[in-house]
């Protein structure tokens, strides 16, 4: 099998001149192989190209195949909202108009390669339109939740020193109220209907920009992507991403042909598919399943605006477009169980994918007697993708989060990366258990970290939060156990002295709101207990732990 894999590296590294040939040599791994080929993928060398863009290397490539007729009759993106409007494009169409935002970029912004922008906007066209636009400039794009607050965006302002910042008329008062901090900051663009003082208009632009552009020629290790951590002791750290980590690498883990791997077993794509992930914009697994696994394979994008989740949407989008594959957040799963599901048809619907927090495994055997298919659960991080997947062919065993995949060369600050280094391995923070057949389990978390609804929050930011009310003299923040989040955010608060005779539940709610103000509505303690003190170290640290542990009853 390593005689296979090593005659096969040459030709993987012709991936993007040849993407179905590759992806048709793949699928004929027998069932049987999978697992001997997945144990030996380890040994295979890392060989990188020298210069790699995905806009030019990939996309366009796909648009030369769809010209030549060699790809099947699929759209490259397909976007619909509740008001039935509908957006398709052809892999020639994405190349068109991104070729044009790109000049508007440049031109209309002034920005030039290796300049940074942040794109703080839902689920839009004109997102996948950006982001494609930065890899053709080498701009380094920087996405974030349309649930940023000002003081948020003033942070990633000043932390990633952008020179342009991208977002709707909802958002742009928020910015505008800050940029007095900004000193970096050149241009602002708006994507609206109508026209706002001081600011570039996207749709304005976009109408008088050529499509004529050529893609600049970017290394593999050049900067593509940043994303900011949710900040588990401090604020959020910025991981950077090169163009060969997502585009080339992505899952690739020390082997270019571990991509068509774990995105042909995993994620189950082929040209023909139509993959719906219901990730926001702002967050990572957005640029995994939503830009580059499908488009990689020369899937389909399927996006639907949904400015909230609500199951019954979920299912009748499910039910009324032939999408093939389908991810989303094991919280969404838990929904979907409970909401009846009898009257809805998923015709198209033939492989199921989840990540972002554990899987609940009476969920995935509910998911199976209502559909009839599983839900093939992975693990990753912001700074490495995939670390564990549940591969097609595999046994899956409910709760696992599947077998480890090689791990990503991690480099961020690097005080904190020795802090997680230990000999050849990187310390996740996460703890799991591996059985005999190297299947992993997860445990838990080492840090204090708290994944609600697959949102991951920092207690430090809640907490710097509370104590900016004066009815907050301390207060300490963990996860407690929710049937549908999985976890959520609850606060315990010591009062200050004017307050302890108030009533508990109207401050409750004061402290909540205050909460969602200053912080990102998502990260409020949906749970409060008021306490006479908490429980501290002999240096006066205070011990969440203990407050966990009795939150989830393990005290």
């Amino acid at each position: 099998m390593r005689t296979f894999i090593k005659s096969w590296i040459p030709q993987c590294l012709r991936i993007l001149r040849s993407p179905c040939r590759l992806f048709h040599g793949c699928s004929r791994l027998l069932t049987s192989q999978i697992i001997s080929y997945y144990d030996s993928v380890n040994q295979c060398k890392k060989e990188l190209p020298e210069y790699f863009n995905f806009a030019s290397d990939v996309l366009d490539e796909w648009s030369q195949l769809e010209k030549d007729g060699r790809r099947p009759a699929n759209p490259a993106f397909w976007w619909v909202n509740d008001e039935g409007e509908e957006v398709k494009w052809s892999f020639e169409e994405l190349g068109f108009l991104s070729r044009k935002a790109a000049n508007m970029l440049s031109e209309a912004c002034g920005l030039q390669r290796g300049d940074r922008v942040i794109a703080v906007l839902p689920r839009v066209p004109e997102w996948w339109l950006l982001n494609v636009a930065c890899m053709r400039t080498g701009i380094v794009f920087i996405p974030g939740t349309s649930q940023l607050t000002a003081k948020d965006i003033l942070y990633r302002l000043q932390a990633s020193k952008a020179k342009c910042i991208i977002t709707n008329d909802t958002l742009a008062p928020a910015v505008e109220s800050v940029l007095p901090g900004c000193q970096f900051l050149k241009s602002k663009l708006i994507v609206a209907k109508g026209s706002r003082d001081g600011w570039l208009n996207l749709k304005e632009l976009f109408a008088v920009t050529s499509a004529d552009h050529t893609c600049v020629k970017t290394r593999s290790q050049d900067p593509m992507l940043i994303y900011f951590t949710s900040g588990s002791t401090g604020s959020p750290k910025m991981v950077v991403q090169s163009h060969s980590s997502y585009g080339i690498g992505f899952a690739t883990s020390g082997s270019i042909f571990f991509l068509c791997f774990i995105i042909r077993y995993w994620m189950n794509l082929t040209p023909s598919d139509i993959m719906w992930n219901t990730s926001d914009t702002g967050w990572v697994k957005s640029a995994w399943s939503s830009v580059f696994a499908p488009w990689i394979c020369g899937s389909c994008v399927f996006v639907h605006n949904m400015p909230q989740f609500k199951p019954a949407v979920i299912a009748e989008t499910l039910s009324r477009y032939p999408i093939t594959v389908f991810c989303t957040a094991p919280t969404a799963y838990r929904m979907l169980v409970q909401h009846d599901l009898s009257s809805y048809k998923f015709s198209s619907l033939k492989h199921c994918v989840s990540g972002g927090e554990p899987l609940n495994p009476e969920v995935m055997a509910k998911w199976k007697i209502q559909t009839g298919l599983d839900i093939y659960e992975g693990y990753g991080q912001t700074e490495t993708v995939t670390i564990c997947a549940n591969m097609k062919g595999m046994e899956i065993k409910p709760g696992s989060l599947g077998k480890a995949v090689p791990p990503y060369d991690v480099q961020d600050n690097p005080e904190k990366t020795a802090a997680s280094v230990c000999g050849n391995f990187y310390v996740t923070g996460d703890r799991g258990i591996m059985d005999k057949e190297g299947y992993v389990w997860f445990v838990g978390r080492a840090d204090d970290i708290i994944n609600s609804a697959g949102y991951r929050i920092g207690p430090f930011e809640v907490e710097s939060a509370l104590i900016q009310h004066p009815a907050v003299s301390e207060s300490a923040v963990v996860s407690s156990p929710d049937p549908i989040r999985g976890e959520v955010v609850k606060a315990f608060v010591v009062l200050a002295p004017a307050f302890v005779s108030h009533d508990p539940k109207k401050l409750t709610q004061e402290l909540q709101q205050h909460v969602k103000k200053v912080t990102a509505p998502y990260k409020y303690p949906r749970k409060m207990e008021f306490v006479q003190d908490l429980p501290k170290t002999a240096t006066g640290k205070i011990q969440r732990k203990v407050l966990r542990n009795k939150e989830w009853g393990r005290a």
